[in-house]
């Protein structure tokens, strides 16, 4: 139903300019995302995968077509307002974790929270550490913390606000297999226990094959949306 769709993409096409000329990165693509579905983005470097997704975030306005995330037409709002619906919809999971060095784990969590002027920043933030196991670990700083660990931060960072929908750009990218493993562990149990919805661009197509459906990018066109079985 209509009414399920918390994530859609019609007829997107982005096109940037090159020194051969335009240069099409997406061309027509159109995709829809139900409420707690988990959706794989693949392809090869290259595809249009990255570029997909920051337009399905609202971090990119595309060439021609619309997204809508819960209901709301991004074309029609200013970066502001974009803004606005990242910040009250949309949490971020990227490849190499994005924390402020200055700040600790605790507070980066905290972060979105307090931008929002939430009374109950600490609070929330201290639950979502303990959430992905890093209560001994909130006073540290990024650097004092594995990458396993800050990945574990950013991912709280994601979820502390409840967002409707978790983009992952490549989240284990930098991380060796074992590591990897635990943080997708990490990524669809928090999912499942917060009823959100999972877009993920990955080259792994092991971490795609645990999505519920997976979408291929070949040459910034779609090739397939296929349903996955979840393992």
């Amino acid at each position: 139903m209509q009414d399920s769709m918390v994530l859609e993409a019609s007829h997107v096409t982005k096109t940037v300019t090159s020194p051969e000329g335009p240069l099409t990165i997406l061309a027509d693509v159109s995709l829809a995302v139900r409420r707690q579905e988990t959706l794989a983005i693949v392809g090869a470097s290259g595809a249009g995968k990255s570029t997909l997704l920051a337009l399905l975030a609202g971090l990119d306005l595309p060439t021609s077509g619309r997204v809508s995330i819960a209901g709301i037409d991004l074309s029609r709002l200013d970066e502001d307002g974009r803004a606005a619906v990242r910040g009250a919809h949309v949490g971020f999971v990227f490849q190499s974790f994005h924390l402020i060095p200055a700040l600790t784990a605790l507070e980066n969590v905290m972060l979105p929270l307090e931008l929002h002027a939430r009374r109950d920043a600490r609070s929330a933030a201290l639950e979502a550490l303990g959430q992905v196991g890093l209560e001994p670990r909130i006073a540290h700083y990024p650097r004092q913390l594995s990458g396993g660990e800050q990945q574990r931060v950013a991912i709280a960072r994601a979820f502390v606000a409840r967002p409707a929908v978790l983009f992952a750009d490549e989240p284990t990218g930098n991380l060796d297999t074992h590591t990897g493993e635990r943080i997708s562990d990490l990524l669809f149990d928090l999912n499942r226990e917060h009823g959100s919805t999972l877009v993920l661009v990955t080259h792994d197509r092991a971490l795609a094959r645990r999505c519920g459906r997976l979408f291929e990018l070949d040459a910034g066109h779609a090739v397939a949306a296929a349903p996955m079985q979840a393992q």
